[in-house]
């Protein structure tokens, strides 16, 4: 009896504490597989009693409040110019999966910045609809945050916790040329072994590797600093009624929360508010559904395929299904392929469509034996969490850096979308199947993942709650946010030294001269005397 009453006064002391400790937490979450990400931050805020608040507009194409009843959400209008986004979207995909292949790099090169050129309008438009409503602006403030959460998929987030003056942290994968982490978070980036995203370059360059590194590091950060000088730091500026800029805003962030890690990564320098939490959604497979689970079992000792090109990627042409099932059906393992398309004419027996899979769930079954993927992070680290070998068909975005990463490891094969055949997805699946070295590699990378003093998931929360405790993580930003382009590089300490070094030469030649002047004349003067 006392034990038991000893038992319920301990657990009531849990509970009392998490209430006491207990923060409110703004969320602005990212699109698609972004938001997938973030639900699992949520998910556990929420599980340690802090208060969640998601705020999403109206025209989110991936996120619907209806879908989420266990969230809070705050939703806000937008014009009708902002509900394009979705269309945009599917032109993105549509432009790198169809038209790549057919068109030069110069055309294509052209229509992707026209592409993100209407996009970035419409992102403007919900940072308009978003940081101009002064009712949602005052009732966020009632609130009383203790800390704002976003990916920067969603633009202006920074610029909200401007106005609601409250620190704030990034969830981010990467961005376009590390333009951000480089130039905002001031994260150290050497181009002689850091190769710049998207380029697919490992940490081992020869010298026209880095050569060309060099030279994509200087487009990226000259055409960055443009747009954003053309572009954002006017409009940053009228928005906080102050001289700024997108780097100043962005750069106050507390913490970067980085969703990769060292299984993952080239080795590279960091700084301390940059917190590395690869898989922090991944966890345990779940006993699959009934029905999926016999057709698993019917494998037999040749086990399964799991195939996904992520929730972005529902339809196919039917040249590519046709291609890919063709290549699908002469395997011995049963594939379940998600895909929402038309049924492919070369279908085989041995493969199941379905609209949706359990992926983490699948991946984490004994008989999985390969993970055919478009190599979105997700996937990728739950292939990583679970030891699966992969098979890349990258589409766009980060994907063919990603499978790169996962190649140069010896965990994946990779095969061109555009230009595979029906023999390439098979030998790259059978190689992949029946060359034990890329499971091996995959367990290696699974065994590091796994071998970490916290959870990723329980590491990104701490650095929320501890940015909450702590009213912000100023003392972890480094002195360089406020130094400028010439002191960051000590330029003005080398034309310095340099001016010295140049005096001291004057001087020397001046003094050597002026010597060799007055020798000279004494030699002149005593051959006149003789």
């Amino acid at each position: 009896m006392v034990a038991a009453v000893r038992s319920l006064l301990c657990a009531a002391a849990v509970v009392l504490l998490g209430l006491a400790g207990a923060g409110k937490v703004l969320v602005v979450p990212g699109e698609y597989s972004h938001w997938s990400n973030m639900q699992s931050l949520v998910n556990e805020l929420l599980r340690r009693n802090h208060s969640v608040r998601v705020l999403v507009s109206t025209s989110s194409p991936s996120i619907q409040p209806e879908d989420h009843h266990q969230y809070h959400f705050i939703q806000f209008d937008v014009p009708a110019k902002a509900h394009e986004i979705h269309a945009l979207s599917e032109e993105m995909i549509h432009l790198w999966m169809h038209e790549a292949a057919r068109s030069s790099r110069l055309s294509m090169a052209l229509k992707i910045a026209d592409l993100a050129s209407r996009i970035q309008a419409v992102q403007l438009t919900c940072c308009e609809a978003m940081l101009r409503n002064q009712q949602l602006l005052d009732s966020l403030r009632a609130e009383k945050f203790d800390v704002l959460l976003f990916d920067p998929m969603m633009p202006c987030s920074d610029l909200l916790a401007g106005l609601l003056h409250l620190p704030f942290v990034i969830s981010l994968r990467l961005s376009l040329g590390y333009n951000l982490e480089r130039l905002c978070g001031q994260i150290p980036a050497p181009p002689s072994y850091v190769p710049i995203s998207p380029v697919q370059l490992t940490d081992r360059m020869s010298f026209g590797e880095r050569l060309y590194n060099m030279l994509l590091l200087i487009f990226h950060t000259g055409s960055f600093q443009a747009f954003t000088i053309w572009k954002l730091n006017a409009y940053y500026s009228e928005i906080l009624g102050k001289p700024t800029t997108l780097c100043d805003t962005l750069g106050k962030a507390d913490i970067w929360l980085i969703r990769t890690y060292w299984d993952f990564e080239y080795p590279r320098p960091l700084l301390p508010n940059f917190k590395f939490v690869g898989g922090l959604h991944c966890k345990p497979a779940k006993p699959l559904p009934k029905e999926m689970e016999e057709f698993v079992q019917s494998s037999g000792d040749d086990g399964i395929v799991v195939f996904s090109l992520g929730s972005m990627v529902k339809n196919l042409t039917k040249d590519r299904a046709n291609t890919i099932a063709s290549a699908l059906g002469q395997i011995p393992q049963k594939v379940l392929w998600r895909y929402s398309g038309d049924k492919p004419d070369t279908l085989s027996p041995n493969t199941k469509l379905y609209d949706w899979i359990p992926q983490n769930d699948l991946l984490g079954h004994p008989k999985t034996r390969a993970f055919i993927t478009h190599g979105g992070t997700n996937g990728l680290y739950e292939a990583i969490y679970h030891g699966v070998p992969m098979v890349g068909i990258p589409l766009f975005a980060d994907q063919p850096d990603n499978l790169l990463h996962m190649k140069t490891k010896g965990a994946a094969v990779t095969v061109d979308f555009n230009k595979m055949k029906t023999e390439d997805l098979k030998e790259a699946l059978t190689e992949v199947i029946n060359n034990p070295s890329y499971k091996e590699s995959m367990m290696r990378l699974s065994r590091i993942h796994h071998d970490q003093p916290m959870k990723p998931l329980d590491q990104a929360v701490y650095w929320i709650e501890f940015v909450m405790r702590n009213k912000g993580a100023k003392h972890l930003r480094v002195e360089a946010h406020n130094l400028t382009w010439y002191q960051y590089h000590c330029l003005d300490v080398i034309a310095f030294l340099l001016s010295i070094v140049a005096l001291v030469i004057f001087i020397f030649v001046k003094t050597c001269k002026w010597l060799f002047r007055k020798c000279c004349r004494r030699s002149s003067a005593k051959s006149k005397k003789e």
